[in-house]
């Protein structure tokens, strides 16, 4: 079964969020890394790119598919996880620790408090397996 931590924020594309003061740290959820399969490669955005809420800005490929990333904010890159670069399977392994993708810092953090609660997106999840 997957997990939903509460204190995450989630998108219904499957991202999560956590923010940690002006930056939020993003990922895939367990869900999606489940549906996914197995992750061979992530394509990370560059660090000082600037992104709208919704823009597609990293990949993730698996055995069974491609998937785009959306950023759920506008803002700035400040750090992407190189560990992926080498250890794709981390996304498997630990979607919510060394798994995340990337990390922005947030022009509007009202964004945040506007993405779906975990209650919301377990909701959203069990509503696609139907």
């Amino acid at each position: 079964m997957a997990e939903f931590p509460v204190e995450l924020r989630y998108l219904k594309s499957h991202e999560w969020v956590k923010q940690e003061g002006d930056v939020v740290v993003v990922g895939i959820s367990d869900h999606a890394q489940d549906a996914l399969g197995d992750v061979v490669y992530v394509e990370l955005p560059e660090v000082e790119a600037e992104c709208q809420a919704g823009d597609e800005i990293a990949v993730v490929e698996s055995v069974k598919a491609a998937s785009d990333i959306y950023a759920p904010v506008a803002g700035t890159v400040v750090e992407v996880n190189v560990k992926l670069e080498d250890s794709p399977e981390l996304v498997n392994e630990a979607p919510y620790a060394d798994g995340w993708f990337f990390k922005i810092k947030v022009s509007d953090h009202a964004v945040v408090e506007g993405l779906l609660t975990a209650v919301q997106y377990q909701a959203l999840c069990e509503a696609e397996e139907h």
